[in-house]
């Protein structure tokens, strides 16, 4: 399930060009020692919005190296786990619901740097608790095994 031990997660958006960017650039900021992090849109725009690099930016993520992607099959399936932003619910191409989570995260898309600010507010608090989560998942795996491993020493 683990690629390298940490966690493969896929953001996803309608255009890949604001909120799932975002999104990847706080997790793969934070949370680079669990999780392997990448990003795609269902209709992707082919760049990442100015505001979005800017409010990364301003708020200390680096945005350098973002890209506007499409999402691809393949993405799907080399992803541990999903969060979907498109606004769709149980959506039909996520095959797999267990893999994935749906964030009902405002489309800042044409709007002002504001609600761009807003939004990665809300993205980085959700991906803060991801990371944690992600976190106290492997070291529970960790805990686990050294558990089994101890017990199969004492047989």
């Amino acid at each position: 399930m683990r690629s390298c031990g940490r966690t493969r997660v896929l953001f996803v958006c309608l255009g890949n060009s604001c909120r799932s960017p975002m999104a990847e650039a706080i997790a793969a900021h934070i949370g680079s020692d669990v999780m392997e992090v990448s990003s795609a849109g269902l209709a992707a725009l082919g760049r990442v919005q100015t505001l979005t690099k800017l409010v990364l930016a301003k708020n200390g993520y680096p945005a350098d190296g973002l890209q506007s992607k499409a999402l691809k099959a393949d993405d799907l399936e080399a992803a541990d786990f999903i969060v979907s932003m498109t606004g769709r619910p149980d959506f039909a191409l996520f095959q797999d619901a267990r893999k994935v989570e749906d964030w009902n995260v405002e489309h800042p898309y044409g709007a002002n740097v504001e609600t761009y600010q807003r939004v990665f507010e809300d993205i980085e608090s959700r991906v803060l608790l991801l990371v944690e989560r992600i976190r106290e998942s492997v070291a529970g795996d960790f805990t686990e095994r050294k558990a089994r491993e101890k017990g199969a020493v004492q047989r």
